[in-house]
Parts: C-alpha cells; sequence; structure tokens
C-alpha cells in the first residue's frame, strides 16, 4: 500500500494512515461476533454438516481416544492412526493414489507451490485465482504470469511464448467470490499439450459436483490433472486441507513443503470428524439433492426480481453491487433483519466489482430463501426511490 511506502515515518502514524486509507474506502473490516441465531447464508458450510450430531460426536470420540492436540509435526510424532485413515480415504474417494494432510488450505496451497517451484519454474495462473495461490507462487520465487479468466486462448498464448522446461498452470476449480467453474477440460488439454503440469484448488467442490462430490475434477486422472487441491472445511464441514495425486507428488511435498514440515498435524478429533463427514456425504447424496434444489429456487426468485446476478450454477451466488457504499447499505439491511450475507470488497475482489456474496446450503428450507429474496427486493425497491 502507498502509504507505507513514506520514508521516516513512524510506526503508530505508519498504521494510522492504513486505517484512515482503508475507511476512507470503506474497505475496513470488523469482526462479527456469531452468536449462531442469524439466518445464515454467508457460511460455506454446503451440505449442512457442521452441525451434524454424528460428526461432532465423531469429533468428541477422537479427542477422548487420542488427545485434544496431536502434540506435534506429522513428520516428528503427530501423524496418528486416524491422520492415515483419513488420507487414505481421500485418495479412494478421490481416485487418487495418495492424499496428504494439511492444517488449512491457504497452507496447503503455500506449500504445495513452495515445494515444486522455484526461480526457474513457469507459473500460470488464472486472475481471479485465491489469494493462497498468488501467494504461493511468490513464496515459490517462480515468475509467475496470470492469463485472462478462463480464457484457454490467452493460456495457450502465454505458454507457448515460454520455453522453460518446467512450467505449471494453476486455477481454482470453483472461484470462491464468483462461483463460476473453470474449463477443466481445457485447462488439462493445454497444460498437457504444452508439457505443463496442472494444480487444481477444488476447495468449493469437492463435496459439491459431481456424480460421486468428487468435484469439478471428478472424472479426470492424475495424468490430466496431476495436482489436486481440496479442503475439508467447506462441504464437509469440519477443518484442513489435502494435496492428492501419485505418490511421486505426495512423497516430494512431504519432503520438501516448509508449511507441512513444520507445523503440528491436524487434531485427531477433527480428522476423526471428518471420517465422518466424509461417511455421510457419500450415503447421503439427497443433502446435494437439495442444495441444487436451494440453489435453483434462489436464482429463479433473483432472476424475477432483477437482482444483479452473476452467472453461477454453484452454492455461491454473487450479487454484484459495484461499489463498496452500496455493498455495506445492503449488508446492513440484511443484518437489520437478522440476515448474515458477506459483503466482499476489495481487494477480495477487483475494484467496482463489490459485491454480496450469497451461500446457499443444503439445510436451508424454502421459507428461509424466500425470506433472503423478501428482504433483497426491498434493498433494491429503496434505491428507486
Amino acid at each position: 500500500m502507498p502509504v507505507f511506502e513514506s520514508a521516516g515515518c513512524s510506526w503508530g502514524k505508519r498504521l494510522s494512515a492504513a486505517r484512515a486509507e482503508y475507511e476512507r474506502s470503506q474497505r475496513w473490516r470488523v469482526r462479527q461476533v456469531n452468536q449462531g441465531n442469524s439466518l445464515d447464508f454467508a457460511s460455506n458450510d454446503y451440505l449442512g454438516l457442521a452441525l451434524d450430531p454424528r460428526v461432532c460426536e465423531a469429533q468428541a470420540k477422537g479427542a477422548r481416544r487420542f488427545g485434544a492436540g496431536a502434540g506435534a509435526s506429522h513428520l516428528v510424532n503427530g501423524h496418528l492412526s486416524v491422520h492415515e485413515a483419513l488420507e487414505v480415504a481421500l485418495a479412494e474417494w478421490l481416485g487418487r493414489e495418495r492424499a496428504l494432510l494439511f492444517s488449512t488450505g491457504y497452507m496447503a496451497n503455500l506449500g504445495v507451490l513452495q515445494a515444486l517451484a522455484d526461480p526457474h519454474t513457469a507459473i500460470f495462473q488464472d486472475r481471479l485465482n485465491h489469494a493462497s495461490l498468488i501467494d504461493g507462487a511468490t513464496l515459490s520465487g517462480a515468475p509467475s504470469r496470470r492469463f485472462h479468466h478462463c480464457d484457454m486462448a490467452d493460456l495457450q498464448r502465454l505458454l507457448a511464448r515460454n520455453e522453460r522446461e518446467h512450467r505449471l498452470v494453476v486455477s481454482d476449480g470453483v472461484f470462491s467470490m464468483d462461483g463460476d467453474v473453470a474449463d477443466i477440460a481445457g485447462l488439462s488439454a493445454i497444460s498437457r499439450k504444452h508439457r505443463a503440469w496442472l494444480m487444481i484448488d477444488d476447495a468449493h467442490g469437492v463435496g459439491v459436483l459431481g456424480e460421486r462430490a468428487a468435484g469439478c475434477t471428478e472424472g479426470f486422472t492424475s495424468a490430466e490433472v496431476p495436482i489436486l487441491i481440496g479442503t475439508l472445511g467447506k462441504a464437509l464441514g469440519t477443518a484442513g486441507a489435502f494435496v492428492a495425486g501419485d505418490t511421486a507428488l505426495v512423497e516430494h511435498v512431504l519432503q520438501f513443503s516448509r508449511s507441512y514440515t513444520y507445523t503440528t498435524a491436524q487434531p485427531p478429533g477433527v480428522a476423526s470428524a471428518t471420517l465422518t463427514s466424509l461417511e455421510i456425504l457419500q450415503a447421503e447424496p439427497e443433502r446435494r439433492h437439495r442444495l441444487r434444489e436451494n440453489i435453483g429456487q434462489f436464482r429463479c426468485g433473483a432472476q424475477s426480481l432483477g437482482l444483479p446476478l452473476a452467472q453461477s450454477e454453484t452454492p455461491i451466488q454473487p450479487l454484484l453491487l459495484g461499489d463498496e457504499a452500496r455493498t455495506l447499505r445492503w449488508a446492513d439491511e440484511l443484518k437489520c433483519q437478522n440476515i448474515a450475507v458477506g459483503a466482499i470488497r476489495p481487494p477480495s475482489v477487483p475494484r467496482g466489482q463489490s459485491r454480496l456474496r450469497v451461500t446457499l446450503r443444503a439445510c436451508h428450507r424454502r421459507k428461509d430463501i424466500d425470506r433472503l429474496l423478501e428482504t433483497l427486493g426491498q434493498c433494491l425497491r429503496k434505491e428507486a426511490l
């Protein structure tokens, strides 16, 4: 930020200037204490598994058996049998040889990119990739180029101009602020044509998309999508993340990823809960069916009201409001009606593209969605007065 660059500025003035600039542009964020009593259209718990009694009980049992924490990193003494069981279950579900657990999705993306890339590697990223992917590329020291969002022709042009031996194409699977889905087939074909590896971060797709809920890479082999990242804190309702791929990839990340090596392993209760979430996910496809119905109801209602709805068929349904002030006004109106929706502003999205990020869940009832739509319609009508 430019205010940080002024020479001789004291720390106090530096922080005050940064705050003043964010407040002036209406980007200053204030944490809200979630009391659990709002109608929640902000959570990424798409299938409603976070509060499922079976998942909660599994977490409690795991903690009672293995302890509240793992006690050490995976490579010291913290890799417990429940972690091993979860990695095996994830690999089998996703059709990969191996999976490797990380404590968070951010750490997974940082660690995998840092382990694979170096200044002699060329990285090509979708312009709307998640911040963790951008930061991971920076951490690796590899030169990084950004291709236009979901633009296969632009990616092909950039790859054709690059002659480095090691090239890595990186994309979100489902884009977290827009809700649209990457062209996996196109990315895979272009990557293989130019002898590049493809890395997909399917944080918002695993558990939701595909006939088996294995995400937007379901049906693609490790040869077609060599590096698959997923998180456990979205559709699976728990916490943590993983990288999945063939044995050589996973062993390399295990050995060379700093964010894997130098952190305590995931709490064993969380791993136990995730195993139960995975079982429920596979045994109860009706959760995904309800989710799709809820998405359809919301989109139909939003279109009828003339709301500025983005093109998304996933649980992420952005309402593109444009500027920060308008977005905050709508968010405040929803809050007054005890409805929680994410108010997304730069730098999370580009300048001029602030939005409400509505997320649909399987546990929403028809009347919940009707109430949300009614309140959004009121916001729109107030602007017309």
